[in-house]
């Protein structure tokens, strides 16, 4: 019998081989086909796909002019050097910076050891894996370290030595690529703008096709026609390196801003940021996959809006020279060591235009002398005890409460409250019965005490308590003074404004002094406003600094259009009859007019007519000298508020002159200082009409422009 054939399975698995590829090339040109016929034109547009980025650089800020189109503020141009990280890979960007470090100097002075450190760890790739042990290499396989942590411990283990192989061209690579990496992607970032050498610039310029990201372009710098005159009050801008301030970084970005960005960081620089910075230029990126493929310019952009104040700036810097003269010349006859400063604000009455904001004070030169330096702000942020000069706004009080009347008199007598250490009189023992126009005029201290007792419902005996039947007597006065602007916000367009201090004490003895104007405290420019208030018929006007806005011109040293008129806010009026208004403004009149009245020796022979109230002040030394536990030293504060003509104002003034003199005698630095501020208004408007020059020669414009870093 025969071996049986044994059946060869084979072709079975062969046939099923074929079988698997026959589905699997079935569904390979079933996917084929639906990605080409169904999903085709979808996939080919994404393949296609490009991407548009717009990149925004920043233009020159707008300038700033005088109410006469003098150039306070503008703008110089210097060279610069920038980069623009269009999504460069990092080696990419040490290579960049490496061929620039051939044509420019860059100084690391900026350079952390933190950045060393980093810039070391890309230079030596197998040397700072050296710094980690075989173990702790074995710890990070095993996911028990992360890359933060190794990258940590490298940086730890850097030594000095380590550090010390940089070269100085390697320092100087360095820097370069900080800046580079400094801001974002699609952002010009400054490179250098300062000092760059015209050879460095044409260098640049030359070689940009093996630069990529980096461009030369011009950058600016605030230049100052009149040095320092202002400055404290026109403002800063950061610089390049600082960008955006931190406390306000969101509000900026939400603007289109870039963290690098330049902005105005005080005063009116901030106050009218959005108009001073301009419109940014804006081009149009290309790009595929990170790559730029082309680009367009979307808009040109344009310089930022000029700024035309209301401040004269010859009126300015003839009222600062005598700020000078005059606080050098009351030292010398009757001053204190203490008095290192004044003010003088002049406003228009019927419009809050600003036209002087004049303040000096102490302070250390680059030589560390003591010098008389700008300090305009203070007529704004600092405030002082006044005196007698708030009595125009004691009377009007008394009217509105219904304390007095037009022709209410009292008997000018030292008094005496209970309680009290001191008898409270007027300067001089008059004796003598008196209504509020006489008040005014000798500047009685007795008629705004008992104005003061009527106002709170009291009874007044001699050496007896005063009690107030009127619980809310301060607050009455108070509000009142408000509606002049004292202790109040002005709402000039400038930020930080002090309102003032509030004695803290609801004394009976504290309200008779708030009548006098030696309780509270008051800025020059409150008292400014306060003036007008009463000059121009009872509105209390809201003092500006800026009188229009004008769009830029394309013609050089030219204005442009305006672009808005600010016109004159009324913030309230004070509710008083014209008769209450006519007879208060006659006291201020006779105070300058009359021979009895307190200011007629220095201002009875102005042709102008002026009208306004003398104010000294017994007040406490609270200056810069003064250190934290040291007694309390009495001074005289001195004080002036006038405003010409009387019967038809244009022009209001305030003085102060704090910690005047020491005693009960001194000299008057506040009537020279307002006698020869007011000769100096009329008689600049009388060259003016006449088409005459000022006498004071004005410092030389831009060429001779003291340039600062803003």
């Amino acid at each position: 019998m025969g071996k049986k054939k044994k059946k060869s399975h084979v072709p079975f698995r062969v046939n099923l081989l074929f079988f698997a590829v026959f589905i699997l090339f079935s569904l390979l040109i079933l996917r084929l086909g639906v990605v080409q016929i169904v999903n085709g034109e979808t996939y080919k547009k994404e393949v296609e796909r490009t991407e548009d980025v717009i990149v925004s650089s920043p233009v020159p800020r707008g300038r700033m002019l005088d109410r006469n189109h003098q150039l306070i503020v503008d703008n110089i141009p210097k060279s610069a050097i920038t980069y623009t990280n269009r999504n460069a890979k990092q080696e990419e960007m040490v290579e960049v910076a490496d061929r620039l470090a051939v044509l420019i100097d860059k100084k690391p002075d900026k350079v952390r050891e933190r950045d060393k450190k980093d810039f070391w760890i890309m230079k030596n790739p197998e040397a700072v894996k050296e710094k980690i042990t075989e173990k702790e290499w074995e710890l990070f396989e095993n996911k028990k370290l992360t890359d933060k942590q190794i990258y940590e411990m490298q940086l730890e283990r850097i030594t000095d030595e380590d550090l010390n192989q940089l070269s100085e061209q390697d320092l100087e690579v360095l820097a370069i690529y900080r800046e580079f990496t400094s801001g974002y992607a699609m952002t010009p970032q400054i490179v250098k703008n300062e000092s760059v050498t015209p050879e460095e610039y044409a260098a640049v310029s030359e070689n940009l096709q093996y630069l990529p990201g980096v461009n030369t372009t011009t950058d600016w710098d605030r230049t100052y026609a009149f040095g320092n005159t202002l400055q404290t009050v026109l403002g800063k801008v950061t610089d390049s390196n600082e960008g955006l301030p931190e406390e306000r970084v969101d509000y900026f970005l939400a603007r289109d801003y870039s963290r690098n960005e330049r902005v105005g960081k005080s005063y009116l620089e901030m106050q009218y940021e959005d108009v001073l910075h301009g419109q940014k230029s804006k081009e149009r990126l290309i790009t595929k996959k990170g790559e730029i493929l082309g680009s367009e310019m979307v808009s040109d952009g344009q310089r930022g809006k000029d700024l035309v104040l209301t401040i004269d700036m010859d009126l300015q810097r003839a009222v600062e020279k005598i700020l000078e003269e005059e606080i050098s010349a009351a030292k010398r006859t009757g001053g204190t060591y203490l008095m290192d400063r004044a003010f003088v604000v002049l406003m228009d009455p019927h419009t809050g235009e600003v036209l002087t904001m004049a303040g000096k004070m102490n302070g250390k030169d680059d030589d560390g002398r003591t010098v008389l330096q700008d300090y305009a702000l203070g007529t704004i942020a600092s405030s002082y005890n006044v005196g007698s000069s708030v009595k125009g706004a004691t009377v009007l009080t008394g009217y509105k409460t219904g304390a007095i009347t037009p022709g209410t008199t009292f008997l000018d007598a030292p008094m005496k409250i209970a309680g009290t250490p001191q008898v409270k009189k007027s300067w001089f023992n008059f004796q003598a019965v008196m209504n509020e126009t006489r008040a005014l005029r000798i500047s009685s201290n007795v008629y705004m005490f008992k104005t003061a007792v009527e106002i709170a419902d009291a009874r007044y005996a001699y050496d007896q308590p005063l009690g107030f039947k009127n619980p809310r007597a301060f607050e009455d006065m108070r509000d009142s003074f408000g509606q002049f602007g004292l202790g109040v916000r002005t709402g000039i367009d400038l930020p930080n404004e002090m309102a003032g201090y509030e004695g803290p004490l609801r004394l009976p003895g504290f309200l008779l002094d708030l009548a006098i104007g030696q309780y509270d405290t008051y800025t020059p420019m409150q008292m400014a406003q306060y003036i007008s208030t009463i000059a121009n018929g009872g509105y209390r006007i809201q003092p500006r600094l800026v009188k229009e806005i004008r769009e830029p011109s394309n013609v050089q040293n030219d204005l442009g259009p305006i672009w808005k008129d600010i016109q004159p806010t009324v913030l309230n009026t004070i509710d008083v009859t014209d008769r209450e208004l006519s007879t208060v403004k006659e006291g201020l009149r006779q105070v300058m007019q009359h021979p009895e009245g307190t200011a007629y020796r220095r201002f009875a022979d102005a042709p102008y007519s002026p009208a306004g109230k003398t104010g000294t002040a017994e007040a406490f030394y609270d200056g810069p000298l003064r250190k934290k536990g040291d007694p309390l030293i009495d001074v005289m504060n001195l004080s002036l508020v006038a405003y010409a003509p009387h019967n038809n104002p244009e022009i209001a003034m305030s003085v102060i002159v704090p910690w005047a003199y020491q005693g009960r005698s001194g000299h008057t630095a506040n009537y020279e200082i307002g006698r020869r501020v007011l000769d100096t208004y009329f008689a600049l408007k009388k060259q003016r009409m006449s088409g005459k020059k000022h006498e004071q020669p004005l410092k030389e414009k831009a060429e001779n422009a003291e340039t600062e870093e803003s």
